[in-house]
């Protein structure tokens, strides 16, 4: 049976082998490749059999496009994590907590992703200068809660994760250890035994996948969230909104209850950012607004993400909400339910009395 390295080394790295798997009609030779000369280009089998299965979806998210080499606005660092970079590798913006980046690549390349600037260079994420950012964690007492990213840490092999979590569960004041990745769905086979045995030993360890559709939650992908469940993994997923992909309410609301039939709890719903080469991803936020109404009420509340906007030039996340709030009186609140129905709660008569003094 072959291992995850194995698996990995089939898959999809050329605009050639794009050209023979979908034909010249499909791939414009001239423009895909200057979008892979521009971001990486990998699809793995299990990727590879989800764009067969379905084509539209899956191809947009994967397939190098010429719409990418077409850039009006975007921006090439949209989140300005470099500026918040005081070290190689980490990006510091929150009170409590830093992101780490430990891979500098993926199973496969989201055509979308924020982090394209970068992301495939071990040059821009060095892997020879983890000293620092140990030096900088050390030192920093007031981080308790690391996000190891990349590229995806689970492209790391087994002992030099450990090496990363052992040396983050030596510093006292690191309480939470979080990775992202999208491993379970672009890479099942790397989900073995011996990778939870590893994450099992530095818990609390926790796990977001990135999920977009609920296609991708194939048996395959379903084994694999099981595995980091059973191994004491509490579970999250983050999904950015996607046109052409994900941006209707009856597709959001079965991906977030698809994950939580797995032990995946819904966390964010992202607007997708306005970055360089992914311009054609975007949709309006009212279309986030709607679906965010078609799921709360309307589905178990664990299965709502947070909708939120990842602000340009490192604003952090912003959360959005459609509006409930009709009114606020000196009295009472004016709600207007999921169903869109009316409602009024009574403030507190000592508030009301106050109010009139």
């Amino acid at each position: 049976m072959a291992n995850w390295q194995q698996i990995l080394r089939k898959s999809i790295t050329t605009v050639d082998q794009l050209i023979e798997l979908f034909g010249e009609e499909n791939i414009d030779r001239e423009a895909v490749q200057e979008a892979v000369d521009r971001f990486n280009l990998r699809i793995t089998p299990a990727v590879l059999a989800q764009i067969k299965g379905d084509g539209v979806t899956f191809w947009q998210q994967y397939v190098p496009s010429p719409d990418e080499n077409e850039v009006l606005d975007g921006i090439v660092d949209s989140l300005a994590e470099d500026d918040d970079s005081p070290v190689p590798n980490i990006t510091h913006r929150y009170p409590d907590r830093v992101l780490f980046l430990i891979s500098p690549v993926c199973a496969s390349y989201c055509r979308f992703c924020t982090r394209r600037r970068k992301v495939g260079d071990p040059e821009k994420i060095p892997l020879n200068q983890f000293d620092s950012a140990f030096r900088y964690l050390q030192e920093h007492t007031e981080v308790r809660d690391v996000i190891l990213s990349g590229g995806d840490p689970f492209m790391l092999s087994d002992r030099r994760l450990e090496f990363f979590l052992k040396k983050l569960r030596a510093i006292p004041h690191i309480e939470v250890i979080r990775i992202h990745t999208r491993i379970p769905l672009h890479l099942p086979e790397r989900i073995t035994a011996d990778l939870c045995k590893v994450i099992a030993r530095y818990h609390p360890v926790f796990v977001n996948i990135h999920f977009n559709h609920p296609a991708e939650l194939t048996p395959a992908t379903e084994k694999a969230l099981a595995k980091l469940a059973n191994a004491g993994c509490p579970l999250g997923s983050q999904t950015v909104l996607l046109k052409g992909v994900n941006d209707d309410p009856e597709t959001m609301k079965e991906l977030m209850q698809k994950l939580l039939k797995n032990r995946v709890r819904p966390y964010y719903l992202y607007m997708a950012d306005p970055v360089a080469g992914a311009e054609h991803f975007r949709t309006g936020v009212e279309k986030g607004l709607e679906i965010m109404k078609a799921l709360r009420g309307w589905t178990s509340g664990l299965a709502v993400p947070h909708f939120c906007i990842d602000a340009p030039g490192g604003g952090g996340k912003i959360p959005l909400l459609p509006n409930y709030v009709e009114e606020i009186s000196d009295d009472e609140v004016v709600l207007r339910n999921y169903a869109g129905e009316l409602y009024r709660y009574p403030l507190p008569k000592e508030l009301v009395l106050a109010s009139l003094l």
